[in-house]
C-alpha cells in the first residue's frame, strides 16, 4: 500500500515562509561571501533542505528569516571546506566575519519592520490611549509622576499600560502574519 503523503497543513506553512524570504536568504548568503550565482544557488538548495528537515523545530515562523540565516552560516562553512581547495576562495575566519555582519543586517531588517508596524498600531490606539503611552515613555516620565498627574494611583497606570501593550503587541503580530500570507 503507497505511503500517505502529508496533509497540506504540513507544506504549506514552510514553504510559504521560504518562497516569502528567500530574497533576504540569499542575500545573506551574498553578504556572507558567496557571490557566484551558481555558489548562491547551491548554498539556497542545501539551505532549504536542511531548514525543511528542521522546520517543526521553530517554534515562531516570525523568526523564520533569522533562524534560516543561522542555517545559511553553516552551509557557507560547509560550502566552503568543500570548496578550500579553489585558490579564489576567502578563509573560513573572512566567512564567519561576513555572515555575522550579514545576519546583523537580517536581524536589524525584521527589527525595523517591527517598528515599523509599531508605529502604525500606535496610530490606530483610541486617543486616551495613545496618549497615555506616548506620556509614560517620555524621557525622564516616571509612573508616580504621571499618575499624580492623572490623578489616579501607580498600580492602575500599570495596568493600563500591561493592557495597551498586549495589545500593540497583537496588532504587530497580525500586521507581520498578514506580510506572510
Amino acid at each position: 500500500m503507497p505511503s500517505e503523503l502529508p496533509s497540506p497543513d504540513f507544506h504549506e506553512p514552510f514553504v510559504r515562509a521560504l518562497t516569502r524570504h528567500e530574497r533576504v536568504i540569499r542575500a545573506y548568503i551574498r553578504g556572507a561571501g558567496i557571490v557566484r550565482p551558481e555558489d548562491v544557488d547551491e548554498v539556497m538548495q542545501e539551505v532549504s533542505l536542511v531548514a525543511w528537515r528542521k522546520f517543526d523545530q521553530l517554534e515562531n515562523t516570525e523568526e523564520f528569516p533569522v533562524w534560516a540565516c543561522v542555517i545559511a552560516r553553516y552551509e557557507i562553512l560547509m560550502f566552503r571546506r568543500r570548496h578550500a581547495r579553489d585558490r579564489l576562495v576567502f578563509s573560513e575566519k573572512v566567512y564567519e566575519l561576513l555572515a555575522d555582519q550579514s545576519l546583523e543586517q537580517v536581524e536589524s531588517g525584521m527589527k525595523e519592520k517591527r517598528l515599523n508596524h509599531l508605529q502604525q498600531c500606535v496610530e490606530k490606539l483610541p486617543p486616551a490611549s495613545r496618549e497615555l503611552v506616548m506620556a509614560a515613555y517620555q524621557p525622564g516620565s516616571t509612573i508616580d509622576q504621571l499618575a499624580t498627574e492623572l490623578g489616579k494611583s501607580a498600580n492602575t497606570i500599570y495596568q493600563q499600560l500591561w493592557r495597551i501593550r498586549r495589545a500593540l503587541e497583537q496588532c504587530i503580530d497580525e500586521a507581520l502574519k498578514k506580510e506572510t500570507i
